[in-house]
């Protein structure tokens, strides 16, 4: 039987806006913790996730995937899984910005999905790490000599 956890995720670029947000707020009392009108909104802040599947049979096609990759790390992504990348940002605009970008990007082959979501909607995902199932092996019997 599988065993599944559920792990909290908060990536280190949403980990240090909301400190810059904490401090910010800590030392002034007048400010409006209204989300409506926060800079840090999470309706507001967007996450963009790049799904892709590309071919890697040939030499050319295993470099120019490496080479997306590698663009879309230095764009600011970060990788959530082997084949699925994200990037925090701080507006819808920022978002597009940088949807534009990866489509610049894009290999001839492949297939390539992006797409942006709030961050309270990246909030709610949960992470599941699977544990393999091991065979349990039965104690050997032992001869007791007291």
């Amino acid at each position: 039987m599988t065993s599944r956890a559920s792990v909290n995720f908060i990536p280190r670029a949403r980990l240090k806006l909301l400190s810059e947000a904490l401090e910010a707020n800590s030392f002034n009392p007048n400010i409006n913790k209204n989300m409506e009108t926060s800079r840090f909104n999470a309706y507001r802040n967007m996450w963009i996730m790049v799904l892709f599947d590309l071919p890697t049979e040939t030499k050319k096609e295993r470099r120019d995937a490496a080479k997306f990759r590698k663009e879309l790390q230095e764009d600011g992504f970060t990788m959530f899984q082997f084949s699925i990348y994200t990037r925090f940002c701080q507006s819808q605009e920022n978002a597009d910005v940088h949807t534009k970008r990866v489509k610049r990007l894009l290999p001839e082959k492949g297939h390539v999905g992006i797409f942006a979501i709030t961050d309270k909607q990246f909030g709610r995902m949960e992470i599941f790490h699977g544990v393999k199932q091991t065979k349990t092996i039965a104690p050997s019997q032992q001869l007791e000599l007291f």
